[in-house]
């Protein structure tokens, strides 16, 4: 269980950190090869932009899971809390429901790449691997949506004290 909960709070964390340092890494190599022993690496620049692809799709979840992904609020400004939240739930079914489209033709578009077994020029990696972080990151973000969902309608319906109040205070902020 402990295992469970830590993936819960840092999986995202975790393949952010990772591909921001390999990414950070190999464009450095790539800047010091070209012009402190004047020849470039024919694979950085590939690769660094494939990380940057699956950095891009797993930060969405971790916006969401933080709640703190783009949304246009003004709107809301019109409710009070309950109404607040009753809208943060409609944005958040909706984008529930665009994530999950992304899943499954992602994952569709994903299979057909690995089928083809086209590969990148440089470093040869399937091409069905980097468009794996469509649906893969949507699908966390799938996850991170729901378990926003559940505690926006425990609050909603006042299950959850501790739900509640942070909950609250937390549109209050926005």
């Amino acid at each position: 269980m402990k295992i469970v909960n830590w993936l819960d709070e840092h999986f995202e964390e975790v393949f952010l950190v990772v591909l921001s340092t390999i990414m950070v890494v190999v464009i450095f190599s790539q800047v010091f090869m070209r012009y402190v022993m004047q020849s470039s690496l024919s694979w950085s620049e590939e690769l660094a932009r494939y990380c940057f692809i699956w950095l891009v799709y797993i930060g969405i979840s971790y916006g969401v899971k933080k709640q703190r992904h783009i949304k246009v609020d003004a709107f809301l400004l019109l409710f009070k809390e309950k109404g607040k939240l009753v809208f943060n739930i409609i944005a958040n079914l909706l984008f529930l429901a665009f994530a999950i489209y992304v899943v499954i033709y992602g994952y569709t578009i994903t299979e057909r790449f690995l089928e083809l077994g086209q590969k990148s020029p440089a470093n040869q990696i399937p091409m069905g691997l980097i468009y794996l972080a469509a649906p893969f990151g949507m699908a966390i973000t799938s996850i991170r949506l729901i378990q926003n969902l559940i505690k926006q309608i425990k609050t909603l319906f006042g299950k959850d004290d501790f739900t509640v109040k942070t909950e609250l205070e937390r549109l209050r902020e926005d």
